[in-house]
């Protein structure tokens, strides 16, 4: 039989194994899905789970409830070696193995791209996963608790201040969502005012969010204005050491908060221990029917979707020829590989990809979004509307959908969810601080060595018989004297 082996449990991955178990006949391939987490992550939805409109777990999607035919290894790949068809797999615990396959499927996604700014690596967060998200949301619900009790000052400005570098989509809906979060904590916090929480965004390119129009744009942000939020274009982000944050224009500002959207990159861990080919941008080399190679030489048993490959966009609409690296492409090749490995299994021919961009929707905040499609936009309300309705139906199983949906539904009559648990990163801590430990046992002192007294001293025992001898000489010469006196 057949190894099918799925590096990568993303949106790519998932739905690649999700639709193998559907298309693949009884007994015709045995499927193993590698990856870190034991779930897929809904990445649309981060900016909500970050402003406490999306419970976190509803925003991903657990590999073992869901692929219920394919085998699920929680481990990492740390090395790819195709022209042995072996991969290298290192689990949490215990030694690496090699994993002999037949067909391998690389769609490990994309991490954050950083650069060599001073402070970044320490100060700042990304927005790829539901950890980062969550503690976003938790440091900026701490920063509420502590600024409202602290007088006005240098500090409860830094913890007020929130910096959110990139304005792409993923920057400009964390940073809305964020700003929309702030002001309705502000009703719960009667300490603070709208003044004293500060919002900036830091964007090198002369426009944010460059999937819409220059019209929707501009929009954008003259709404974030009106909301409090200042934006800075063509500026790039020169440091933020110890929080203290300096742009290219002179600007300066410390910040408790930074938030880093400014672009992702291939997962390094892939793309740098494997023998497969790599393109300029880090990338696998990939050909329109998600066969990793090229036109002309093709990579047998290798294939490759979502963000850490570079498919070749016959739409016409990508960035440099390829697809831009986002969800729906990530969704729609998973879709088609699995069916273009079944075939190529069966002897058929695999179909190009091809998927022109049906639009782009936003969520600013509650109430507020962007819709665009080709010339024809939406904003506002509708706008709103249609970016929930489009993310709540595209989330995978309708398990996953209805938690979503009615999470929504409970918000609209009791409000976003404000309880921190930052406190869950110490679980132990309250029971380590009263727990009773056994108290150590105390060693006895050991005895100290009599000393001998020297021999010099013995005379010194009758010095009190000689007193009593004077003493009784003494009277005896007294009653002498006595009859004399008479």
């Amino acid at each position: 039989m057949p190894k099918i082996l799925i590096v990568g449990g993303g949106y790519a991955g998932f739905y690649t194994a999700w639709k193998l178990e559907k298309h693949l006949r009884a007994g015709e391939a045995e499927v193993t899905m590698v990856d870190p987490l034991p779930y897929m992550t809904y990445q649309p939805f981060l900016p909500e789970v970050a402003s406490g409109s999306i419970d976190p777990r509803h925003a991903v999607v657990a590999h073992r409830r869901h692929l219920k035919k394919t085998h699920i290894v929680t481990a990492k790949v740390t090395y790819i070696n195709h022209a042995e068809k072996k991969a290298t797999i290192q689990p949490p615990v215990g030694e690496a193995y090699d994993f002999e396959y037949d067909q391998i499927v690389i769609t490990a996604g994309a991490v954050s791209r950083t650069f060599p700014i001073p402070g970044v690596a320490d100060e700042a967060i990304g927005l790829k996963t539901i950890e980062e998200a969550v503690a976003i949301r938790d440091r900026m619900l701490h920063n509420f608790d502590l600024a409202s009790q602290m007088p006005a000052g240098p500090e409860r400005d830094r913890l007020l201040t929130v910096t959110v570098v990139g304005g792409g989509f993923a920057g400009i809906e964390v940073f809305a969502e964020l700003r929309s979060f702030a002001s309705d904590l502000l009703s719960q916090y009667t300490e603070l005012t709208f003044d004293d929480v500060h919002f900036n965004l830091v964007e090198a390119a002369p426009r944010i969010m460059p999937e819409v129009s220059l019209e929707t744009s501009h929009w954008v942000l003259k709404n974030l204005a009106e909301r409090g939020a200042k934006v800075f274009l063509e500026t790039q982000f020169s440091s933020c050491v110890d929080g203290n944050v300096e742009l290219s224009d002179g600007t300066k500002f410390e910040s408790d908060l930074i938030i880093w959207t400014a672009g992702v990159m291939a997962t390094p861990q892939i793309v740098r221990n494997t023998d497969l080919e790599i393109e300029a941008r880090g990338r696998l080399v990939t050909r329109p029917d998600l066969r990793l190679g090229t036109e002309d030489a093709p990579v047998e048993g290798a294939w490759g979707a979502g963000d850490v490959t570079a498919v070749p966009d016959l739409s016409g609409g990508g960035v440099g020829g390829m697809c831009v690296p986002n969800a729906q492409h990530a969704v729609r090749q998973g879709r088609l590989l699995a069916k273009n490995l079944v075939a190529v299994l069966r002897g058929e021919k695999p179909k190009d990809y091809f998927h022109k961009n049906m639009g782009a929707v936003a969520g600013l905040g509650i109430g507020i979004g962007v819709f665009q499609s080709g010339k024809f936009s939406m904003k506002g309300f509708l706008a709103w509307g249609a970016h929930r309705g489009y993310h709540g139906l595209a989330m995978p199983t309708w398990e996953r959908k209805w938690r979503v949906i009615w999470g929504w539904w409970h918000n609209v009559w009791l409000g976003r969810d404000i309880v921190g648990l930052s406190a869950t990163l110490t679980p132990r801590r309250a029971f380590e601080e009263f727990a009773s430990r056994p108290k150590p046992p105390v060693e006895a002192a050991p005895e100290a060595p009599k000393a001998e007294a020297p021999k010099a001293e013995k005379p010194a025992k009758a010095e009190k018989p000689a007193k009593a001898e004077a003493a009784k000489a003494e009277k005896k010469a007294d009653k002498a004297e006595a009859p004399a006196a008479k």
